[in-house]
């Protein structure tokens, strides 16, 4: 990939994630002409107050959408530019406004706007906000693609949290005059950060169960997210769940695999869409999670790495054969550099021998297996008391 900036996080020390809501993409935005549109998005931050906050952007896909035709792991973005972008007060119920008075330019190299080239990545300047207690970040930019085709990389899934947009430059709008609900479209930076000095830096890598999709929205009841207010702000928590990721996209060794690089400690929760779309074998989807504990290890010796059980996702017959596979060496002789094995599909799984199904109370619908809000408050539980216990 082209990264101009592949120190990535690691230049940021003094820098944490401020939220625990996922930004990866999974999608690229591919017009018939180029054109000129606003995005604004709501986000609960772990902290409010005084904030410092800095923001760094991938222009690049993170994890496959669906079997590949539209947008594909480690696909660079093409060009386009950033005419403005500001950080504001969102206020306590995010309705395409902002709080008047409170939007603060958000500046690259001290220029207020930024050409992005092909897969590259970049941080933006240091921007101070003051957030009152219980408000959300608003978000703002206005985007140009230069051509037609693809451009900017974003996530197409189920919307977590509240997002506006608008054709024209309106980034520097209070008023949410212009502006409509998005749907499956969140265009956001690739990472949120504020100056702050945490004890460990944990770094959460799955598909849409890490990030969340089918809970609530702007409701955090996912695990990652209970499991981030649990620990507390002394622990940061990147979370880079991506809907439709597999494990063969992070072992491709792109900008996905870099971004899970940048912690202390990895959380890997992968495997499902290996099984299932991706049609991977047992040994294959093993393969695959060894390699990437092995880039990890290789990036920094010292990063733990949590490998978790793959959820269970009412796998059937020869899927569910392999997953039962795969949890079985998971737990009894995970691959080389695994620090610590996390069971989650003890906590989802229907008793055995339906084991490979998961729980129905725990389920979005009666359809669909991608754990609600409950299935979010008892792993995070699980997690919690696991975790403190390991150390």
């Amino acid at each position: 990939m082209t990264n101009k900036d592949n120190s990535g996080v690691f230049s940021q020390a003094d820098y944490s994630s401020a939220t625990a809501l996922s930004t990866a993409a999974n999608f690229i935005m591919n017009a018939a002409e180029p054109f000129t549109h606003t995005y604004r998005t709501y986000v609960r931050l772990r902290e409010n107050g005084s904030l410092t906050l800095k923001f760094w952007h991938s222009n690049n896909v993170d994890s496959t959408w669906d079997l590949g035709q539209e947008a594909s792991g480690s696909e660079p973005g093409g060009e386009w530019v950033i005419e403005a972008a500001y950080i504001a007060d969102g206020g306590l119920v995010p309705d395409g406004s902002v709080t008047p008075g409170t939007q603060i330019p958000v500046t690259f190299g001290g220029q207020g706007s930024r050409q992005v080239a092909s897969g590259e990545c970049f941080w933006s300047d240091e921007a101070e906000l003051e957030l009152p207690e219980g408000h959300y970040l608003a978000f703002t930019w206005t985007i140009r693609t230069l051509g037609a085709g693809k451009s900017f990389p974003y996530n197409v899934e189920g919307m977590l949290v509240s997002g506006f947009d608008a054709p024209g430059t309106l980034a520097g709008s209070e008023a949410a005059e212009g502006f409509n609900e998005s749907d499956k479209l969140l265009v956001a930076p690739s990472y949120i950060g504020y100056k702050k000095q945490v004890a460990k830096k944990l770094v959460f890598l799955g598909d849409s169960i890490t990030q969340g999709v089918r809970t609530e929205k702007d409701a955090y009841t996912y695990w990652a997210a209970r499991i981030a207010e649990g620990l507390g702000t002394e622990y940061g928590l990147w979370n880079i769940g991506s809907g439709w990721g597999r494990a063969y996209d992070v072992a491709a060794d792109g900008p996905w695999l870099n971004k899970a690089k940048q912690g202390d400690e990895v959380l890997m929760v992968l495997g499902v869409n290996d099984l299932d779309i991706g049609k991977r074998t047992a040994d294959e989807l093993l393969g695959d999670l060894a390699g990437i504990i092995n880039k990890i290890k290789e990036a920094n010796p010292e990063a733990g790495i949590i490998l978790s059980t793959v959820p269970p996702f009412n796998f059937a017959e020869e899927r569910g054969t392999y997953w039962r596979t795969v949890n079985a060496v998971i737990l009894n002789a995970p691959p080389a550099g695994v620090d610590r094995v996390f069971d989650i599909a003890a906590v989802l799984s229907e008793p055995a021998p339906e084991e490979h199904r998961i729980r129905p109370e725990y389920m979005s619908n009666e359809f669909d297996p991608h754990p609600n809000g409950h299935a979010g408050k008892a792993v995070a539980e699980a997690f919690l008391a696991w975790y403190g216990h390991a150390e």
